[in-house]
């Protein structure tokens, strides 16, 4: 199972540009790079995540409040990802410096989980910390190529890609290609700046396979992209920001997550499954290298594990929960959402789901230097 900002924020020298260029020089190890563990005496951590991506009440989050009083660990919880190129290159330069980033989990989508891992800026997991992870973690998501024992990375919840659009402004959207051509919605289409997911669907539409394609496929695909932002029918390339300009019309249809159009809670706007099917993708928490709380940051990933907690999580991010057993506690919080797909996904819909192809390092870094050139203008 593999996985925004405006155009004006991707120009020449911004992080996500900045992101795409080499980073051989700045690999490390746990050899050149040590950190130390203060868990025991400093009952703290600080979790990076994305916005919209745990259970609110109100103000306070229950299931992490309920951590913080098991534990006795406070827990500083920030909404700082938006975009996984744009996070990284915030924090490239202190990773491959072996310097701090002030966090104890941060939250990356695959590909770029894949290669923070692959340039030795994550500590390794201590599994005797982790004994629900291990019992309880999806089969599906124990192997991804990019980690392949998960020594470094335990998925927070995995999600789809499809379209959204705003009823009281469109007519539906059943398609891809309905969406990057149609001209009624000329100049109001939201893409994701999640390379992974915009060039997916590109690929697909193309006639390629988005797990399996060629370098020829890739640059059919990103001259196809090229012609459609020139034409103007993109808006805007967005990251987790994009419900609030579809509630309000100044997007009418865009690429969305699912779990994002279900917590909008507007009838107006569905989420479809395109013809040429949905991208599927994780999220996972890791451990920065000169993290100070790692041990902390490995029990709130292992409390999450716990079932009766994961579904109490998955009821409210309407995501697809990675945790075996959340579905039966399901049957005691919500019933309604046992059998919803986006959550607990049965093998036949998991059929109509693509992944993207794992890209070596170089190869990697000259998509994205392609695909930012052609969606920074």
């Amino acid at each position: 199972m593999l996985q925004g900002a405006g155009i004006s924020a991707l120009a020449l020298g911004s992080p996500t540009l900045l992101s795409a260029c080499g980073t051989e020089s700045q690999k490390q190890s746990a050899e050149s790079c040590k950190s130390t563990d203060r868990s025991e005496e400093e009952k703290e951590l600080i979790f990076s995540n994305w916005p919209e991506y745990i259970d609110v009440a109100g103000k306070r989050m229950p299931t992490l409040e309920q951590f913080e009083t098991e534990t006795g660990i406070d827990v500083t919880y920030n909404t700082d990802i938006n975009d996984n190129a744009d996070f990284f290159g915030k924090v490239k330069d202190q990773l491959g410096s072996c310097e701090p980033i002030d966090r104890d989990i941060i939250t990356m989508t695959d590909q770029t989980a894949g290669r923070m891992i692959a340039l030795g800026w994550m500590q390794k997991l201590d599994k005797e910390n982790l004994p629900n992870v291990e019992a309880n973690l999806i089969e599906s998501l124990r192997s991804p190529g990019w980690d392949e024992n998960r020594d470094y990375s335990v998925p927070w919840q995995a999600g789809l890609t499809g379209i959204a659009y705003n009823a009281e402004y469109t007519d539906p959207v059943s398609s891809f290609e309905e969406l990057v051509t149609r001209e009624d919605l000329k100049g109001k289409v939201g893409l994701l700046t999640e390379m992974p997911d915009t060039m997916g669907f590109m690929l697909r539409m193309n006639g390629a396979d988005s797990a399996d394609f060629s370098d020829d496929e890739w640059q059919s695909a990103i001259e196809r992209l090229e012609e459609i932002v020139s034409s103007g029918q993109v808006r805007r390339f967005t990251g987790n920001d994009y419900i609030r300009d579809l509630k309000s019309g100044n997007l009418v249809a865009c690429l969305a997550w699912s779990g994002d159009v279900a917590a909008a809670e507007d009838d107006r706007i569905p989420f479809i499954q395109p013809e040429e099917g949905l991208n599927i993708w994780s999220d996972n928490m890791m451990v920065p290298n000169r993290a100070e709380h790692k041990a902390n940051a490995e029990a709130l990933m292992n409390y999450y594990y716990d079932p009766v907690v994961a579904a109490t999580l998955a009821a409210w991010v309407w995501y697809i929960c990675p945790v075996d057993g959340a579905k039966a506690e399901m049957e005691k919080i919500d019933p309604s959402l046992v059998d919803n797909n986006l959550i607990f996904p049965s093998d036949d819909f998991l059929s109509s789901t693509s992944g993207f192809m794992s890209l070596d390092d170089k190869t990697r870094q000259q998509y994205e230097k392609d695909f930012v050139q052609v969606i920074g203008g």
